[in-house]
């Protein structure tokens, strides 16, 4: 039996269920198209595109054969080049991607994703490891010498990601030791002793950056961000999962209940950006709000972390935020993710940015995996045409940057410094492999 994609082919008593709930104006779909393709076509054509466009536009474009790393700089109007530093997020997500391409089966005769993968980690051990102090530097200039010494915790936790990943594709134990050894920097300089959770944002020497400023780069100085213990957790989900250490499963477990209780509370419009260092909450204007895509992404690592914990798994928690997505932050004629919004309200960003629909697909891949949903698949199905026609660039299959409501352009860059082969990626890898049977 072809299962395929639109709600219209979920089952007669589905259909009773959705047109009763069509009636009651509780969600609206938007009719199907006339030729709905099936998840399994859909999961071929994301690995046609992974193999013969997407990962080699990557590595042809992105690897810096003078000095090492990444350079990423496509502005998607025709200028690729003139980047100006690189930047400890990059380089720590280019060696994810590339590691992940090659443990896939990608690498072949023309494309070495290990090798790809193997001089970028060369790159971020020789220039970005503090050998004095411990930890990451910021950014480096395009040779390596380093341009921003500060620590910034969000970019830590992407270091530890890159090389887990690496150490699977590579099997090499030294890049499994860094990975470890950084984990044991941050929980010295790090971790909050008195209120539990982590300090994101020090000087070189591991000086607390306390005052909000453009110094702190991501988030806000002198508070805790969701954001950040989001992606802390995804660190330490993978790094126990390999270490099986005792101590970073106490600290997984913390960071699965930080963020359940404080940023992605099970009343998803309760979510929040920030909170102050004894987690009460922050009320500068520019803190309101939620973030749909960092509200799905939470939803799928959460279970993912409490997978590799052997936790009993809160699907609740994870249908809760889902299910506010849809209601507020689902764009249910166009389909796609719409960027912010503010409680239990109408989205009031209705941009389309990359990583939030893919969040939104990795999200919706892990729902239907669970079990049957009419809204998930109807949502799926409309992001995956939405993608196609908008998002993603047909001559090369990457995604562009930010487009509007309706699809137009509105920045069209495939790769800078907060843009690498990681979300979309790692979102089409996820469906592949739930769909590609």
């Amino acid at each position: 039996m072809r299962e395929k994609i639109g709600v219209h082919e979920v089952g007669p008593k589905l259909n009773s269920w959705l047109a009763a709930l069509l009636l009651v104006g509780s969600i609206t779909f938007s009719a199907p198209s006339a030729e709905v393709k099936t998840r399994a076509e859909y999961a071929r054509e994301f690995r046609s595109q992974l193999a013969g466009k997407i990962l080699p536009y990557w590595y042809d474009t992105a690897q810096d054969a003078t000095h090492g790393g990444y350079l990423l700089a496509d502005d998607g109007k025709g200028k690729i080049g003139g980047a100006s530093e690189k930047q400890l997020v990059t380089q720590s997500r280019m060696i994810w991607g590339f590691s992940l391409a090659h443990r896939k089966g990608f690498t072949d005769n023309r494309r070495n994703y290990l090798k790809a993968a193997e001089q970028g980690y060369r790159f971020l051990i020789e220039h970005f490891l503090d050998q004095e102090h411990g930890g990451y530097f910021w950014s480096t200039d395009l040779a390596g010498q380093p341009l921003n010494r500060r620590k910034i915790v969000y970019g830590e936790s992407f270091v530890i990601y890159g090389l887990v990943e690496y150490y699977r594709a590579s099997g090499d134990r030294a890049a499994l030791r860094q990975a470890r050894e950084l984990y044991d920097v941050l929980q010295k300089n790090a971790y909050d002793q008195k209120n539990g959770g982590w300090i994101e944002h020090f000087e070189r020497d591991w000086t607390p950056m306390l005052k909000p400023g453009p110094e702190a780069i991501v988030e806000v100085g002198g508070c805790k961000s969701a954001n950040t213990h989001l992606h802390l957790m995804e660190a330490l989900t993978e790094l126990y999962d390999v270490s099986h250490d005792e101590g970073i499963r106490h600290s997984l477990a913390e960071a699965v209940r930080i963020n359940q209780t404080y940023f992605y509370p099970k009343n998803a419009g309760k979510s929040n950006f920030h909170r102050q260092l004894d987690w009460q909450p922050v009320t500068a204007p520019q803190s309101a709000g939620l973030s749909y895509g960092h509200n799905v992404e939470f939803a799928w690592l959460m279970i993912r972390a409490q997978q590799v914990l052997g936790q009993k798994l809160a699907w609740d928690h994870f249908d809760a935020h889902l299910q506010h997505a849809l209601k507020f932050g689902c764009d249910q004629q166009r389909g796609g993710l719409y960027n912010r919004g503010f409680g239990d309200q109408p989205a009031t960003d209705t941009d389309k940015v990359w990583w939030v629909q893919s969040e939104w697909l990795a999200a919706l891949v892990d729902g239907l995996k669970h079990k049957p949903n009419p809204g998930y698949a109807q949502a799926l199905g409309q992001l995956l045409e939405f993608i196609n026609q908008h998002q993603a660039d047909p001559r090369d299959g990457i995604w562009l940057d930010t487009v509007t409501a309706e699809g137009q352009p509105k920045n069209p860059a495939k790769a800078h410094n907060w843009k690498a082969n990681y979300h979309d990626v790692r979102g089409m890898v996820k469906f592949m492999e739930a769909f590609g049977r």
